[in-house]
């Protein structure tokens, strides 16, 4: 179980400053208006683990409350920010971009914003890239569009030369949006900061359009990421039906988890297997993939599957896969080796089949984010530019049991959230699919899958 300590956020002093905000509330603010510094929300709603607290006498580990605290560490107009964004494209960049500029500049007065270009790239004089100047009209319309303004790279620089940007440019608050491995790298700039002892808070604000960042009810952008999806779905079926032996193979991202096609799934209610990176299966086999889509073929005539790009990784023989500059694995096309492996084998008994293969993934991650994420996204880049005035640092800002938080990063960093193969979401895409509970003859040592 989480220990309350864990749960800390540091901070970089004492708040002597009166909050700006007291002026935008009607009739003057009260301490309703904001976010008391002891608020707390239960981290895990579990009764067991509240008894277990109960008995040993201890307090019940609570994650900070977000929102906007009465006295503030920085003095807004001695203060300057920098926002980056880093990794894959993800819906919704633009808005949280946007959401920090506009309560920065007009809530809190802060002047002075960059944007800094292509990643954590942008902070390294060799690359050459020159910063931006972020204010109000430079974003207004930015949350139409996809992608990101400021661009995106991939990999890790060195925590003490971006230091030594943050410090010449006089930033005293750093927005990083990225996922797990960008948030591990803001963590070590905050540590250099630290050791420096330079009051520089750093805030993250976790992407992911695969929603495996740990802790977070979602990631932003997931949800646009699973209406685009069932979109892909709705055509696959379509074909599939239309045709004798008709079967749809969608593939969507990802890697390490298969949150997007397993909601995409529950969403559309077309699909007739779903394979996920949490849970193995075989081809070969009376228990596999290909014998239960041969019984689906010949009582329905038509079938739909959906993969996640990092299923079935260990079925592809091939030789050391390469990485990419932030050290994740290339993975193998499972897509393409799922439809020659099914094609192979229909052939070989005989069935006519017309197999039509769709792969949407990066049609996802540069969409526009839906109304609903980009409420989420607004919200986010709100509790962040909060978070930092107040002189917090080592966190990030995120959605747990539907109330907005601050994680430490440390936690954040530690892995990755997947689909649990006990959970109620699982059960729940085993139940609208029909398809087999194991899709394997044998069993591996792994019983979590």
């Amino acid at each position: 179980m989480t220990a309350a300590a864990d749960l800390l956020i540091p901070r970089l002093g004492p708040p002597k400053v009166a909050s700006p905000l007291r002026k935008f509330f009607p009739g003057g603010a009260d301490a309703s208006h904001f976010v008391a510094e002891d608020a707390g929300i239960v981290f895990d709603v579990s009764a067991a683990d509240a008894d277990a607290c109960a008995e040993r006498g201890c307090s019940i580990p609570a994650l900070e409350k977000a929102g906007p605290r009465s006295q503030i560490f920085f003095d807004p107009e001695e203060t300057s920010a920098a926002i980056v964004t880093c990794g894959g494209l993800c819906p919704g960049i633009n808005d949280v971009i946007r959401s920090l500029v506009m309560t920065l500049t007009y809530r809190y007065g802060v002047r002075r914003i960059l944007g800094i270009r292509y990643g954590y790239q942008g902070f390294i004089r060799e690359f050459g890239h020159e910063p931006v100047t972020l204010k109000p009209d430079d974003v207004a319309d930015i949350h139409r569009a996809g992608g990101s303004i400021l661009g995106t790279s991939r990999g890790r620089q060195d925590s003490g030369l971006i230091v030594d940007f943050l410090n010449s440019n006089k930033i005293n608050l750093l927005f990083v949006i990225g996922g797990d491995g960008t948030q591990r790298g803001a963590l070590e700039i905050a540590e250099t900061a630290e050791k420096r002892k330079l009051n520089i808070s750093v805030i993250g604000i976790p992407k992911t359009v695969d929603n495996d960042i740990l802790y977070l009810d979602k990631s932003f952008g997931f949800d646009t990421a699973v209406a685009e999806a069932v979109k892909a779905i709705s055509t696959a079926h379509t074909e599939a039906r239309a045709q004798v032996g008709g079967i749809g193979l969608v593939k969507f991202m990802g890697r390490h988890s298969g949150f997007i096609a397993s909601y995409a799934a529950l969403a559309m209610n077309d699909a007739n297997f779903v394979l996920i990176p949490e849970i193995p299966f075989e081809l070969e086999g009376p228990k596999g993939l290909l014998a239960a889509l041969e019984t689906r073929l010949r009582s329905r005539g038509h079938a739909v599957i959906l993969v996640a790009e990092g299923a079935g990784q260990d079925l592809i023989r091939q030789e050391v896969q390469g990485k990419d500059a932030s050290g994740n694995i290339l993975f193998n096309d499972i897509g393409l080796f799922l439809r020659e492996c099914i094609t192979a084998h229909f052939s070989g008994i005989g069935m006519e089949i017309n197999l039509k293969y769709i792969d949407p993934s990066y049609l996802l991650r540069a969409l526009p984010a839906s109304a609903p994420d980009s409420v989420y996204c607004f919200r986010l880049g709100q509790h962040a530019a909060h978070a930092a005035m107040s002189g917090r640092t080592k966190m990030v800002v995120g959605m747990r049991h539907r109330q907005y938080v601050h994680i430490p990063m440390s936690l954040i960093a530690k892995g990755r959230k997947q689909v649990d193969p006990h959970s109620d979401i699982w059960v729940s895409v085993l139940e609208a699919t029909g398809q087999p509970a194991e899709m394997r003859s044998h069993a591996t040592k792994d019983s979590k899958r």
